[in-house]
This record gives structure tokens, C-alpha cells and sequence, in this order.
């Protein structure tokens, strides 16, 4: 079994490739063939959004603009809408800045709550991304058949970017989730947030995608990519039904002033809502950002909260890395990262034993960008898992403190 510390040093930064020169950040990748909308004024008829993964249509919204458009639910699917807000590389946010979504019946009754983000990034902004959802059988003001309204609305800008913001929309559906006696809660520890041993076999090295289409596919183990400040990178990872996901970015040293919020690691699911953000604060140092999920599929799905209700498939789900564009003092230069990735099954805190597997129900479609032959979704039934049974055996505090013991280890940006 390979050490512990094998996931948290630094490597020397990969070969050069033409994504990874020095240069302006890359801009933020948007959906082939993705058809161009106007979105009416809140409460007006807007555009019909056809459901499928390999739909999806861009607008642009001004601060404080408010925009409609129409949706045709059917009775027996789970319905998710979703809006991508695309920045401009190195765009500077206002501190009110964000989008908020929601869908709504004719009469403006909402479907559920909304979902409300906030760039709250210092000095630039990353993408944001979430859905609003229908989930079938839960009846309410839109359980029945019809056509429903999906409001995006942008925060003001406050001083900040005022410039038009590009939104990417999609429509998608599911099928119910499978019924079925649930996995047990929890219980007052939660769930486990101690990550898997470090990944055995060599470092590999990926090209993170620009956008949620092409996210480069990853599984279980450790990668190594270059990210300039200023961009988001986009990875995908498969979770089996009844496992937690651990992942762990690692970036590299580059000389520069602290910057709060200078690195993140973001999850989103298949259908693009928002599952969980965490950020760090980067000086030039050799920075660690952790995340731990809930498992996909668990029982919080209707009820937890929003990282459980995030995970309610088993499926494919997107990891982003971004770099605050004032990170390394601004300069061009690449900055080498490492994502170490691992997936077990559910555990409860302080070591308890493996909670039993959850019903599986069919995941959401998530476009497929290469020819894996899995058209996007993931059979997870014939899905082995990617570091199933592998032990569970430092908290993150470990992986944070031995990051940090790596800076000298680190290599320095020019």
C-alpha cells in the first residue's frame, strides 16, 4: 500500500502542452452546438427549453436582470433545470453578484425553494453552476403535467463586472429514483469524513476540461494537471450507489501576495446542480483543498441537507478546480495541481462498520465526451467501483497537515 504522503507532495510540473504555457487564462468552455435564447421578462412567456442532455442553449443577463423560460413537465419524471453562469476569465465580481433559479407553476407558485449563488470569490470570479428540480410522486403545485416557468435572475453588480454574463441552460430528465427500505441514518457523528489510503500506481497526468462537456474522466487514484490563474478546470468521476466520494487538490507553490479564497474545489452532479464548494486561502505556499461527500443514493436524498440532497444518484458527478486570478501575483504562468481521487462505501464517523448498499436507482444523463461506449450514463449495476473496500485511514486534518510539510517539496512558479 503506498504511503500517506505519496498523494500530498507536489510533483514537478508536467511536459508542456499548448493548454499549459504560459498565456491568458483559457475561457470557460460552452456546449457544442448549444442554440442561442432571449429569456422574456420575469412573468412573461419565454422560450420553450426542450429536455436532453444534448440540448442546451446560452443567454446573456445584465446585473439585476431578471429572465423566463418555459419548460413542459411530464407527471412521471424527476425534472432538473439548470443554469451554468460563465465569467470572463479574471472577471472582477461584485460582492452581490450571483445568479438565482427557480421554477415555477403559470400562477407563479413555486415548485420548491430557490437556489441562490454567489460568486464570492476576491478578486475573480468562477463559474457557477446549480438546477432547480421536480422530483415525480412528491405531488405539490407542480406535480401535475404542464408547462412551468424557469427564472434565472443575476445579483447586482455592485461595483463589480457589469458587463453582460453568459448563462448556459439545459433541461434534463430521470426516472424516479428506485424505491426501497433506505440505507440508516447516519446518527448524530455523520457521516465519515476520514478520506481512503493514498491511491497505489504511478501519477497520472490529465488535461482538465473548460466546461461540463468535456470534463476529462478520471477515476480513482492520483492526477496531475496545470491550472493558470484566472480558470476553472472540469473533471468527471463515477460514484457508485451507497459510496462516499473523497477528493483532494493539492496546488503547487507559486511566489505571490495571500489571496483569501484563492483556490477551490467544486462538485456538481450530472444534471449540473450544486452539490458543494470549498475554497482556501493561497500566499504562494503549497495550498490542500478537501471534500467529502455524503453517499450516493443515501437517505438524505428528500430530506438531508444540501450536500446529501446534492447526492441523491448514483452516477457520474463534476469536479472543478479554480485558481483566483490574482493568485501568484497574476503572472501567466501554469501552476502544477494534483487531484487525488477515491470513493468507498458509506461509513459513520469514528470507524463505525460499512452501512449497508442503498437501493439504486437510474442516474441522470450526463453528455459523454469520448467513446467509452457508455452514452453518458452509468450502468451501476455492472459498475465494479473504483476503490471499493479500500481502508479508511486518516481524518483530513493528516491530509492538510502533510500538504503543508510538503511546501519545500513544491515547485516554484516563475
Amino acid at each position: 500500500m503506498a504511503a500517506l504522503g505519496a498523494l500530498t507532495v507536489t510533483a514537478a510540473a508536467p511536459p508542456a502542452r499548448a493548454d499549459g504555457d504560459a498565456g491568458p487564462p483559457a475561457a470557460h468552455g460552452t456546449s457544442p452546438g448549444a442554440r442561442a435564447v432571449r429569456g422574456a421578462p420575469e412573468g412573461a412567456d419565454g422560450p420553450l427549453l426542450e429536455p436532453g442532455a444534448e440540448r442546451t442553449y446560452t443567454d446573456t443577463l445584465a446585473p439585476g436582470e431578471h429572465k423566463s423560460y418555459r419548460v413542459r413537465l411530464d407527471a412521471g419524471s424527476d425534472a432538473y433545470v439548470s443554469a451554468v453562469a460563465l465569467p470572463r476569465p479574471g472577471a472582477t465580481p461584485g460582492l452581490r453578484d450571483g445568479i438565482d433559479l427557480s421554477l415555477r407553476a403559470a400562477d407563479g407558485t413555486p415548485c420548491g425553494p430557490a437556489r441562490h449563488r454567489s460568486f464570492l470569490s476576491e478578486g475573480g470570479a468562477y463559474p457557477l453552476a446549480d438546477h432547480t428540480e421536480r422530483l415525480a410522486g412528491t405531488g405539490g403545485a407542480c406535480g401535475a403535467a404542464g408547462t412551468y416557468r424557469f427564472v434565472v435572475a443575476r445579483g447586482d453588480a455592485d461595483g463589480g463586472d457589469a458587463s453582460p454574463l453568459p448563462v448556459e441552460l439545459r433541461y434534463t430528465t430521470g426516472h424516479p429514483a428506485a424505491t426501497g427500505s433506505p440505507a440508516p441514518d447516519p446518527g448524530p457523528g455523520g457521516w465519515s469524513s476520514q478520506p481512503p489510503s493514498a491511491p497505489a500506481g504511478p501519477v497520472r497526468e490529465v488535461a482538465g476540461g473548460r466546461g461540463f462537456d468535456d470534463a476529462a474522466r478520471v477515476d480513482g487514484g492520483t492526477w496531475r494537471d496545470r491550472i493558470r490563474p484566472g480558470e476553472t478546470r472540469f473533471y468527471r468521476v463515477a460514484v457508485p450507489a451507497g459510496h462516499q466520494l473523497f477528493a483532494k487538490a493539492v496546488f503547487g507553490s507559486a511566489p505571490g501576495p495571500y489571496v483569501a479564497n484563492g483556490v477551490r474545489l467544486g462538485l456538481s452532479d450530472a444534471a449540473r446542480g450544486h452539490v458543494m464548494n470549498r475554497t482556501g486561502g493561497y500566499g504562494g505556499d503549497a495550498a490542500a483543498v478537501v471534500l467529502a461527500t455524503p453517499p450516493a443514493g443515501g437517505p438524505g436524498a428528500l430530506r438531508g441537507g444540501e450536500a446529501e440532497r446534492g447526492m441523491a444518484r448514483p452516477g457520474w458527478y463534476v469536479l472543478q478546480l479554480s485558481l483566483n486570478p490574482k493568485a501568484a501575483g497574476g503572472r501567466p504562468d501554469p501552476v502544477p495541481v494534483r487531484l487525488a481521487i477515491g470513493t468507498a462505501p458509506a461509513r459513520k464517523e469514528a470507524g463505525a462498520d460499512a452501512l449497508p448498499r442503498v437501493p439504486v436507482g437510474r442516474p441522470v444523463p450526463l453528455r459523454s465526451t469520448g467513446a467509452e461506449g457508455d452514452g453518458g450514463w452509468l450502468r451501476v449495476a455492472g459498475y465494479a467501483g473504483v476503490g471499493t473496500g479500500t481502508a479508511l485511514l486518516l481524518g483530513l486534518g493528516g491530509w492538510v497537515l502533510l500538504a503543508r510539510r510538503a511546501d519545500g517539496r513544491s515547485v516554484r512558479g516563475r
